[in-house]
């Protein structure tokens, strides 16, 4: 059994200085300290192949690099993943029940013999890049107002005021006075697949009447909205509650209530509370979501530009992530 590790210098708390860990603990593993997507396909590339490729790669940022991971690979092809959290966020991670850093490396190191402990996840496809969540709304403006945020602090302050404060202090002092005051983005959902199924009030699955190929699901604001296989976004911010219900489809979300709503709202809305006002939960397998104006889009966790209209469809792929907690055990 071979491990390779992949740490991203430029998440928030990766490091050069982790290198040590690694190299105390699994100094035979092949490690890639990169800054840039193009370097962390150079590691990738550089690994050997065939029977010797190594059977477990821990990727060590947020869910960003592990989205970055998992598309430099050829479809059918994908390796187990091991995810370590370095990041800001970390919804993927918190999803495996990984532990930190150095524990996580330690924990690997002492496995000896037998096949890794596995999870397997479905996958959103957006514009032909897999992903555990794709969308837009609130997020994608947190997110960039958090980035424009750590940027404009000095250097130094980012560590201190990174994560859950200063997503707390983008939210509610950037993003929350900027969209009580904007107009509402409109927003029109089409299932494109499967009859549609949706989350009722007490929380069963149920299926839309007249809810076939081509039909509009939702037409009206949104605050936030999107697809996901997996309920966390990063922070504890169960976004997607209804993600694992239904192996063969993917939740898909639009919250349309006001800011001011939705701040009175927060502790229920971070917590994945069923049910709130103006919020909707369908399953399905592929979808298209087309707005009245240019929106921010996030894949991942990464802002990749604005869209208009963006096709959503469950992905033939599934990634294979370690379960931490049973390599614990």
């Amino acid at each position: 059994m071979s491990t390779a590790v992949l740490i991203n210098l430029r998440s928030r708390r990766g490091s050069s200085s982790l290198a040590r860990t690694v190299r105390e603990h699994l100094p035979d593993s092949p490690l890639g300290l990169t800054s840039t997507l193009a370097e962390a396909k150079a590691f990738l590339a550089g690994l050997r192949t065939g029977e010797h490729a190594p059977d477990l790669i821990l990727s060590g940022g947020g869910d960003g690099t592990a989205v970055s991971l998992l598309n430099a690979f050829e479809r059918g092809s994908l390796p187990t993943i091991g995810l370590v959290p370095l990041g800001t966020g970390n919804g993927w991670a918190r999803s495996t029940r990984s532990p930190s850093f150095g524990r996580a490396i330690r924990r690997v190191a002492r496995h000896r013999g037998g096949p890794w402990p596995k999870r397997t996840f479905g996958l959103v496809e957006v514009e032909g890049v897999l992903s555990p969540w794709a969308g837009t709304g609130w997020d994608a403006e947190i997110l960039a107002d958090y980035q424009r945020l750590m940027h404009a602090l000095p250097n130094g302050a980012t560590r201190m005021a990174g994560g859950f404060p200063g997503y707390m202090a983008s939210l509610f002092g950037l993003t929350v006075p900027r969209m009580t005051f904007s107009s509402r983005t409109q927003v029109k959902l089409t299932n494109l697949g499967a009859d549609a199924l949706a989350i009722d009030a007490s929380g069963k699955v149920v299926r839309v009447d007249d809810g076939g190929p081509g039909a509009v699901l939702y037409e009206g604001p949104l605050s936030v909205c999107g697809c996901g296989t997996i309920e966390e976004l990063g922070l504890g911010f169960r976004a997607f509650p209804f993600a694992r219900t239904r192996p063969d489809r993917m939740a898909t979300r639009i919250y349309g209530d006001s800011a001011v709503r939705a701040a009175r709202s927060v502790r229920k809305l971070w917590r994945g509370s069923h049910t709130l006002p103006h919020d909707a939960h369908w399953l399905l397998d592929a979808c298209r979501m087309e707005f009245d104006r240019p929106v921010h889009f996030e894949i991942g966790g990464d802002i990749v530009g604005t869209r208009t209209t963006v096709d959503y469809r469950l992905a033939r792929e599934r990634a294979t992530l370690l379960d931490w907690s049973r390599l614990a055990a």
